[in-house]
Order: structure tokens, then sequence, then C-alpha cells
């Protein structure tokens, strides 16, 4: 029998003014029945541009298919050449024997369509089935997919639910016609843990009851063994290694795969400087520093004898201190604007931030974290309650008078691209908080000031006169971070500021906040809803639930002995797939 899928000597070019790229480069492999098979890389490796080969779904041009075949046998014995089918052949195929699972669903469901009818739509394109019947499968798919309400969800539109609930939108519509092969195109990145456990587990369970293939693309190879049978590690528009997880995990061949591993901050001790990519790959490390190496490689335990450690007092010197805060939003108001009900984003929240500490701030998405850092600089005004940030009262503070602050106090956005004007190149975003605070007496002290930013972290001179678009993620995230230190800040919120990068990346801008930390002495409040990344970074952690404090204490005691329900939720929810047994 013929495996469900082979792409055999593929190779893919796209073509502009400027001469030709290579993005795949004579790949091969197979999906079977009954199989998942994950293909893993950073951004860039090709995983994205294969699956949209299968579904021809790249524009050419400029893609331009130089060789190679993608055999698809649905029964097992007639096998087609997906890149030999017309569109119209491709229309049938797509949606109803091979279906795919995009990124971000905010993006790929169309907001002017109610759920249900983006489901319904689905189905009656490939099934002659009655609208009524079409409705029917459609809310039977909102069951299985077990989002909560499936008739009241049928009748929303995509921006009434939440992330996690609009991928299960997403999976229904992928699963409804039951397709032969499933491609999931990083479906979990920008997930919390918790959501992206669940969401896997449903996965695996579909994928179970109807005996489907699936393509499951991810940069994180933590994910990969929660879920796959078989991993495929993509560089450079390469296959570098494919094998089973078993032997991907416990004996990794190549040096990139290694790297991959390795990234991961789960593997590290706390503090301790996490490899990267480009050191594997240039030799620069003895295998002692790797971190991980075949057996040693598992998720950590708890030192030997580990009875918990004391919070650092950190000299007891308070930088930033909260009292009883409060941030509300009105639900519901009434026809003259007065508020019915709240939404507690924030509720009465007290803590200290000791100076030169880095603080996690760690919660399932809406618990409040990220009201909660941008409340602590005054982007968004406080109900009730207290800032006191250097024995100043920062809420009795007029938004003129909190000018001359701005400088000491920094946030690094989630979002790096969006948060740059992409209308003026880097050099001059870096510039301007320095100019609008009369930092250095002329341009060409900036300018000099903003060149030894960029290399403190990792970029270059030239790079002054270049646009946010010309960037990497990576890369950009470190441009605001050079922006957020222009100004020598004493504090610095780092929202989600790693959540949706590369494993290796994120290795990469972690090394550099930890080192810009000692250089500069800055203190941080780092928000994110991973726990493994902020026990790794952080010396005390506070866990928020639905608008509290759960739970807060120096980091490995949260991590290794969690109290709260919440805490041993978030923790129990992060890939543990690197124990092989």
């Amino acid at each position: 029998m013929n495996p469900l899928l082979q792409i055999k000597n593929l190779s893919v070019d796209f073509i502009a003014e400027s001469g030709s790229t290579n993005a795949l480069k004579n790949i091969s492999f197979s999906v079977n029945r009954n199989e998942i098979v994950a293909l893993v890389g950073e951004s860039g490796s090709g995983k994205s541009v294969t699956s949209l080969s299968i579904l021809q779904l790249l524009p050419s041009p400029p893609a331009k298919y130089s060789s190679g075949e993608i055999l698809f046998s649905e029964d097992g014995n007639a096998v087609i050449d997906l890149l030999k089918r017309n569109r119209y052949e491709m229309q049938d195929i797509r949606g109803n024997k091979i279906a795919m699972i995009f990124q971000e669903p905010m993006t790929s469901l169309n907001p002017v369509l109610t759920c249900g009818d983006q489901v319904t739509e689905a189905i009656r394109l490939h099934k002659k089935v009655s609208n009524k019947e079409a409705k029917q499968k459609a809310t039977e798919w909102f069951e299985k997919v077990k989002l909560p309400d499936p008739a009241g969800i049928f009748n929303r539109y995509p921006h009434q639910l939440s992330g996690g609930q609009k991928q299960r939108v997403m999976i229904a519509i992928a699963m409804c016609c039951e397709p032969s092969l499933l491609i999931c195109d990083e479906p979990t990145t920008a997930l919390d843990v918790t959501v992206q456990k669940t969401i896997l587990q449903l996965i695996k369970e579909l994928q179970q009851q109807s005996g489907m293939g699936v393509i499951f693309i991810t940069h994180d190879l933590g994910v990969v063994a929660e879920i796959a049978d078989r991993a495929v590690v993509m560089y450079n528009g390469e296959i570098v290694e494919q094998n089973t997880v078993r032997e991907i995990f416990l004996h990794p061949q190549q040096p990139y795969t290694k790297a991959l591993l390795a990234c991961r901050p789960v593997n590290h001790e706390r503090g301790k400087r996490l490899p990267v990519v480009s050191d594997f790959l240039t030799d620069r490390i003895s295998n002692n520093e790797q971190g991980i190496m075949n057996d040693d490689l598992k998720f950590p335990d708890p030192p030997a004898g580990w009875t918990g450690f004391p919070i650092p007092k950190y000299q007891n010197d308070v930088l930033l201190s909260a009292q009883n805060l409060s941030v509300w939003f009105p639900a519901n108001k009434t026809f003259f604007g007065k508020a019915l009900s709240y939404t507690k984003a924030v509720n009465d929240v007290s803590f200290e931030v000791f100076k030169g500490e880095t603080l996690g701030l760690v919660g399932e998405s809406g618990c409040g974290k990220t009201t909660l850092g941008r409340t602590l600089l005054r982007l968004i005004e406080p109900t009730a309650g207290k800032i006191i940030y250097n024995n100043i009262d920062l809420t009795s503070k007029k938004r003129d008078e909190l000018r001359s602050l701005r400088k000491d106090i920094q946030i690094i956005f989630q979002d790096p691209y969006s948060s740059l004007n992409p209308r003026i190149t880097i050099g001059s975003a870096i510039a301007e908080p320095m100019k609008v605070h009369g930092m250095a007496a002329t341009d060409k002290q900036r300018k000099d000031k903003v060149t030894e930013l960029l290399e403190k972290v990792d970029l270059k001179a030239e790079h002054f006169n270049r646009y946010p678009h010309e960037f990497s993620g990576g890369q950009r995230q470190r441009i605001v971070i050079a922006r957020a230190l222009a100004l020598n800040p004493s504090f610095l919120v780092c929202d989600e500021s790693v959540s949706a990068l590369d494993v290796s990346v994120q290795a990469q801008v972690l090394n550099l906040l930890n080192d810009l930390k000692k250089e500069f002495g800055f203190t941080i409040i780092f928000i994110s809803h991973d726990l493994s990344v902020v026990r790794y970074i952080s010396d005390r952690i506070m866990v928020m639930n639905k608008g509290k404090i759960e739970e807060s204490g120096n980091a490995d005691d949260i991590y290794f002995s969690p109290q709260s329900s919440c805490t041993q939720k978030l923790i129990a929810s992060i890939p543990k797939g690197l124990i092989v047994n």
C-alpha cells in the first residue's frame, strides 16, 4: 500500500528582479495514515513553504517548482501528483481530502461571518447536503472540538471568542469534511500553555478517531514530543534529519537538532547561559557546555536534598510597590453610559519589587498580567490603589508630570513590529526618545549612542538606516530592547517579549536580557504565560489568576513545589516530552 503522502526531491525557488531564492532544496519525506509527522525548524527553514506547496497555495509567480513530486494516495492504490493538478481539481482536494489549520485563527477566520456560517460553508462546498443538514453537522463538530455552548457559538463572530476557542473553530472547519490529511501550521504557537495542551490533546484525539495522517509544523521540539510519531527537522530549506520522535530526542545526530533541543529553557538551570543555534553550527561550544546530550536530555528535577530556597533579600531595597491596586473595566452600560457591571482585570493587588531583581509575572490569557504591567507605567489608569516608585506616588502625578519619569520606567511590548513605526528607520526610532528627553547634545552624539546600543544587542552599525520590515522577528525584538535601554532606565517591563519567537531566537533574547541586566543594573518585571521561561529568567515569581495574585515566592519554590491549583495547572501544561520512556 502506498503512503498517504510522499514528497520526492521537491525544490521550490522564488523568482524576483534581484535574483532567485532557493526556498526548498531537494527535500523528501512521507506521511502514512494514522500517523503524525512533525516538521520542525526555525522561521525561514522552509516548513510553511512545504505545507503550502502541498495544497498549491504558493503564488506562482514568484514561486517556481523547480523539481520533484508531491504524491497523494487517498485509498492507498491510486496515486496523483498534486503538482500536476489544475486549479479546479485542487479546489476539490483542498478542505475535502487535505485540510489545513493556519497559525493565526483571527486572520484566517472571516470577521463578517458567524463561526457557524463558516463551518456550514465548508460543508456545503464539498458535500451534497441541505442547509439544515449542514448546520446540524457544524453544531456536531463544535461539540466534537469541545467548544462550550456549541449552539450559542454557532451564531457568534470570531472577535467574540477567545484565542483557544477561535483555534477550535478553525479545527472544526478543517475537520468537518473528514479529510485524509490534516496540515497544522504552528496552531499553538501564541497560545497559553494550558490552552496549548488542550488543543494538542484535541488534535491527537481527532486523529486517532479518524485515522487520518497529520503534518504538524512547529519550532518547539517539546510540542513535537507531546504529539508526533516521527519528526522531520528542517534548516535553510533542507531536511537535516528525520526519525522517530524517540530517536530524535534520545539520539539526535545533527548539530542543528541538538541545538534546537538545547535552546529550550526547560533544559537548563535557572540563570545559566542558554546555548544558541549558531554556537552549535560553528562548533564553538564544547559538549559539556551544550547542556543536554543524549541521556542527559530530561525535564529538570529539584536539586538533591532540595527543601526550598529562601527569597533573596536584595538588601530590602524596594524600588516599586503596588498597594491595593485595582483596574476595572465597564462590562455593561445603560443607555446613558452608566456602568451596570465591571470586568475586574486587576482586583486589589499588592506586592513589592526589589531593586536589581527580575520578578516573573505568569498566568493564563485574561488573568490580568498585561493590564497590571501597563498600569504600573500608567499606560492604563488604575481604578483604585497606589503605585509607589522610588518613593514617588505615580498615581498622584498628572500626565505631564509623569513625562520626566518616563525615561526611568520603560516597557518592551509583545509584538515588536506593531510597536515600531514602519515609516521611520530603526536608528531614528531609537534616537527619538533620547531627543525628547534631552539626552546627548547633538544628532551625531545620539547617533553614536544608538550605534553603541545596536552593537550591544548584536546588531550592526549599518542597520541604523534600515526599516522595521527589513528585519526578522528576533532582530525586531532586539531593536525594541535597544530603544527601551536608550534612556538608561532603572525599571523595565517585558510583556510577553519572547512568546512568539523561535526557541533559538528566544534563547538569544533571554541571554541578551540577562547580559544587559548585569551591565546596566536595571530591575525587570517579566510577563509571560510560559512558566518554564519565567522560572529560567526570574528570581521571584508571582502567579496571577482572575485579577488576583494566587501565589508568589522564590522561582524554584514556585516551580518545584507549587501550592495553588492554578500554578499546578500551569506547570502540568508545560510540554514534558523531553522525558522519553
